[in-house]
């Protein structure tokens, strides 16, 4: 009915200048003309330009006042001629209208507010919110300021009304043709090849999309890192527990028993098992006893340290854990320089938000070997990042447990114009690596980093829970760009 009406309508006329009137004229629809238009405007029947014009709708509120007047005029018709109480004027009508009809009213000067009586200073007024909702109600225009007064009272909306003009287009014809999309063997026995109409084959139009896995962008940025490390020559470490004794993940690293990162508030840790049963005890005992008493120029802390506390079983707060396990195995073997690195999950116990999560992923890199100095830690650290396409790099103090001296790393960004801090450095300290059994002269250099902070600056996301958790869009992870790291093999 609908495309009879419009094709039937541009035989005889040039233009329908609007579908929206045009719709009500013939009691159809509108939105069954609008879709009919576009089908026919796909098929060159017509030419279709969009017409939009913004219109003023009342609010819940704007209706109310169409029936039963504004606040302000309910407000003076319950006021008597000797005046009311504040109270029982809003007993009358109600907290919402007593408020906004006092405010109206007094402001129009229509009411003297004293301190415990309201009274009239007019006998007579004209609601006119009242009839300039009405005639928004029925369609007629009011002026601009009278627009924006009711705007301010929030009884009246915007609402954009979209419809569109149509003509005659190149194959218009009084009756849409039936096109054939596919040739089959009856057209050619029967001849009707010859004279039926064919569909238009659509170069332009894309196929179906396909259906396959995608790479999660912290994996795509986590492959790319990983394979610096291997140009670099580092080896990656097994990082396959996440569990860990708060012995390898704390006390092995020269990290106070009473230290707040210990404390529940900051790390999970288990109820079951909640303690470990294999630790090695000649080990145990001379971490005990740097904790108690120091060594290697060290006073320690000098407080009772208590095994059933390094025993205690957590999900690891970092993987520098796994750092000090493969530095202890090195260390019971003839000394053999190495390159260590690892990638995984660590855990905390922190308040979630855009830039926190109890669950992320870190980075580490270490080296072991003697002679080491802090000359050596920032010359590979300018290499490791300048293979991120970080190349302004500045180092600020800082302190560590288990490293001395110590380094925030920071990077200039070019696109926020401004230095922000990537990870963290340093130099284990002797009371952490004697005990384990590494000669004097053997010196580890460590750093450390986000994954999440570098793959959400390349990938434009300022929110960590849209990269990683139960809150991610499934469309990013399909649609979401190759990771270009500045990868270079020296």
């Amino acid at each position: 009915m609908a495309e009879e009406a419009v094709l039937g309508y541009l035989e005889n006329n040039d233009q329908i200048i609007d579908s929206g009137e045009f719709a009500s004229q013939r009691g159809i629809d509108h939105n069954e003309i609008v879709n009919t238009i576009k089908s026919l405007h796909g098929f060159r029947y017509v030419d279709a330009e969009d017409i939009k014009r913004e219109t003023w709708v009342l609010t819940d509120e704007g209706n109310t006042y169409t029936t039963m007047g504004s606040p302000e005029a309910q407000l003076i018709l319950a006021i008597p001629p000797q005046g009311i109480s504040r109270e029982q004027l809003q007993k009358m009508l109600g907290p919402s209208v007593f408020k906004i009809g006092c405010a109206q009213a007094a402001k129009n000067k229509w009411v003297e507010m004293g301190k415990h009586l309201i009274s009239k200073k007019v006998q007579h007024v004209e609601d006119r919110v009242k009839n300039l909702l009405l005639l928004i109600q029925q369609g007629q225009g009011i002026g601009p300021d009278d627009i924006k007064a009711l705007k301010a009272r929030k009884l009246i909306v915007p609402q954009t009304w979209k419809c569109y003009s149509v003509k005659k287009g190149p194959n218009f014809a009084p009756k849409r043709k039936k096109v054939v999309t596919d040739l089959t063997r009856d057209n050619f026995q029967s001849g009707e090849w010859k004279e039926i109409e064919f569909k238009e084959y659509n170069y332009s139009a894309k196929g179906q999309p396909l259906e396959g896995g995608s790479l999660h962008p912290l994996l795509k940025v986590r492959c790319q890192i990983k394979q610096i490390f291997h140009c670099m020559g580092f080896e990656e470490m097994p990082t396959n527990n996440y569990v860990e004794s708060s012995f390898w993940n704390f006390d092995s690293l020269f990290q106070p028993q009473q230290h707040p990162a210990r404390d529940s508030h900051d790390t999970f840790f288990l109820e079951a098992p909640s303690t470990t049963k294999k630790l090695p005890e000649d080990y145990v005992q001379r971490v005990k006893k740097v904790h108690e008493f120091g060594g290697y120029e060290s006073r320690g802390y000098t407080y009772d340290w208590k095994r059933e506390e390094a025993n205690k079983n957590l999900l690891r707060t970092h993987t520098t854990a796994v750092s000090s396990r493969m530095l202890y195995q090195l260390a019971q073997k003839p000394f053999v320089p190495k390159k260590y690195f690892s990638i995984d999950r660590v855990f905390r116990n922190e308040a979630v938000d855009r830039t926190h999560l109890a669950e992320f992923h870190q980075i580490e890199g270490l080296v072991c070997d003697r002679g080491l100095t802090l000359c050596d830690l920032i010359g590979v650290l300018h290499d490791f990042f300048s293979r991120l396409g970080m190349t302004k790099l500045k180092f600020k103090p800082a302190y560590n447990p288990y490293t001395e001296p110590s380094m925030e790393i920071f990077s200039y960004h070019e696109g926020f114009k401004k230095w922000v801090e990537v990870g963290n450095s340093g130099m284990f300290r002797p009371e952490m690596l004697r005990p384990m059994g590494l000669p004097e002269d053997v010196q580890v250099i460590a750093w450390g980093l986000s994954l999440e902070r570098p793959t959400m600056i390349m990938y434009g996301i300022d929110n960590i829970r849209d990269l990683f958790g139960h809150k991610v869009d499934l469309g990013l992870i399909k649609k979401n760009s190759i990771c270009r790291l500045g990868i270079e093999v020296k």
